[in-house]
């Protein structure tokens, strides 16, 4: 199978952010899962996208970085609220922005 470096990193931002959602669901189990939705849905739209065509394709990636811009907000709420530090919240920012970069060029560059 062929290396999707988009499909590669949201699974890292999977890994990232699955290391803070046991602090954030101490605090707030409905944020906890908001989180882990907009996050398993990344990978996801990303790996259906690769198998689509036309619009279909562009749909689903902008799907995924608008689920990762989710990711963010979401994990901003949390450092906002005091749940975790936000510190512990820059690797998967980061890997957040990151894919929603991706996700920007996959559908905004000419074929």
């Amino acid at each position: 199978m062929a290396r999707f470096e988009a499909l590669e990193v949201a699974l890292q931002l999977v890994r990232s952010v699955g290391k803070l959602l046991p602090r954030i669901r101490r605090h707030n189990a409905k944020l906890a899962q908001q989180i882990t939705d907009a996050v398993a849905a990344v990978p996801a739209n990303f790996a259906e996208g690769a198998h689509r065509q036309g619009r279909d394709r562009l749909y689903l990636y902008n799907v995924a970085g608008g689920s990762a811009a989710e990711v963010r907000a979401h994990l901003a709420v949390g450092v906002a609220l005091g749940y975790v530090p936000e510190a512990d919240t820059l690797e998967a920012d980061g890997l957040a922005d990151r894919v929603v970069g991706m996700a920007w060029g996959l559908t905004h560059t000419r074929r």
